[in-house]
């Protein structure tokens, strides 16, 4: 019974057209070009390095796609057990016809040529957002992005600031902002000017969220201008700064763009613990690891001093997912949003997913975003996502408490849709 109800919950969830509010998708190129541009996302290289593939064989210089693809292939042996393999198999499946169980040395040049063809159709990147159910797409922006050439109204942009909070200090920061905003920033009150200048450049071409990416132990503090201004000056002359200069100049840059956040009414969203290149040997993008020392309880002064400003947030690891609820369920500016990265497994979801339908007011938890750099993935990592909240929705509301199949299909459109709408403001 409660199999067929799964069933039927799942399809329903299936016929929602979705909004994805974070992805890492380039708005001149959103789909992919070969096969190379689905195997080469992070996880499938990640994995095959972890199994054995060296580093070199996959990024040596020059090297075509098709010869990457081929290097790639003898690993994936050892990765059907993974969820990211379900992933690429649901691609495969449902947009190329593929009809084996594994992607082989003996199978995989046919496919690639084949894959190639299709993916030469006029018309692709239509029908992969079509088929995928998905009508919006949510950008990740460099702040110097001039945000013209595409659309728009399906690209929505977003202001990522990692560089302006953590590499003011490299020269060519300075630069980009300086030509970005067209200024000369030589004081405190210029660089606020210029930020400023970004969030109006932003705003104009329909942003809806400023987002950054932050380490396990970075604490928001205001800090004065008067703190901040010998810590630029160290900066325009050139020298090297402490660790204490670049803490105050990160806290500084990050508290200006929280008020123009509330200035501007855009959501924050920040995502929270990663420890950048613990494995420094790894792959490209395979070197970040989530660190259990993260605590939200150093942004206690961020949350308190902007009650207006909305917080999305996203915990690296499934061990954060408590304490995240917890600020979701008492601040009324900090939101759950989706399951990132180490997280985005189906048994780290179906716990988190629970724990959050049950503890936090329903209209502040966005259930996903696929994080994706190609639209082919937008399909199976919803789709995963949508089966563990059917599972999750029947178990716990339809047979554990009494909902009908109507009341719960409805709490899952506003977790995958509504919310979306509500707190970015776009429909």
């Amino acid at each position: 019974m409660s199999h067929a109800l799964i069933q039927q919950l799942w399809h329903d969830l299936e016929q929602i057209e979705l909004i994805d509010p974070h992805t890492h998708i380039n708005p001149h190129a959103p789909a992919s070009k070969t096969l190379a541009d689905i195997l080469g996302y992070h996880y499938y290289t990640e994995l095959a390095h972890s199994a054995g593939c060296p580093r070199e064989a996959i990024e040596e210089p020059g090297i075509s796609p098709k010869e990457k693809v081929r290097r790639l292939v003898p690993y994936f042996a050892h990765l059907d057990n993974t969820i990211q393999m379900d992933w690429f198999l649901d691609i495969a499946r449902s947009f190329f016809g593929f009809t084996g169980d594994h992607l082989t040395e003996d199978n995989w040049e046919p496919f690639y040529d084949h894959v190639e063809t299709v993916l030469a159709r006029p018309g692709w990147e239509d029908e992969v957002l079509k088929r995928s159910r998905i009508s919006k797409v949510f950008l990740t922006n460099d702040f110097d992005d001039p945000l013209t050439g595409f659309d728009t109204d399906r690209y929505i942009p977003c202001l990522r600031t990692d560089d302006l909070v953590f590499h003011l200090s490299r020269p060519d920061t300075l630069q980009r902002l300086n030509k970005a905003t067209d200024t000369d920033v030589r004081s405190i009150a210029d660089l606020k000017s210029a930020l400023g200048r970004l969030f109006t450049h932003f705003t104009s071409h329909g942003a809806k969220a400023c987002a950054i990416s932050l380490p396990p132990d970075f604490e928001p503090q205001p800090i004065s201008d008067s703190e901040a201004e010998p810590v630029l000056q160290a900066i325009l002359a050139g020298r090297e700064l402490t660790i204490d200069e670049r803490k105050t100049i990160s806290c500084a840059v990050f508290w200006r763009l929280a008020e123009y956040c509330a200035d501007f009414g855009l959501p924050f969203d920040l995502m929270i613990g990663v420890n950048r290149r613990v494995y420094e040997a790894g792959v490209y993008q395979g070197q970040d690891l989530f660190d259990q020392r993260t605590s939200l309880i150093l942004y206690r002064k961020l949350f308190n001093a902007f009650p207006q400003v909305k917080f999305p947030i996203s915990v690296l690891a499934s061990v954060s997912n408590q304490e995240l609820v917890s600020y979701c369920w008492i601040f009324p500016n900090v939101i759950a949003h989706g399951h990132w990265w180490y997280s985005n497994i189906p048994p780290y979801i179906e716990i988190d997913c629970r724990s959050r339908l049950q503890a936090a007011p329903r209209n502040k938890q966005i259930g996903y975003y696929s994080d994706m750099y190609k639209l082919e993935f937008a399909l199976p990592k919803f789709r995963m996502y949508r089966k563990a909240l059917a599972k999750t929705l029947v178990e716990d509301f339809v047979i554990a408490r009494g909902w009908t199949e109507e009341r719960a299909l409805a709490l899952g459109k506003q977790t995958l849709r509504g919310n979306v709408e509500t707190i970015f403001n776009v429909s």
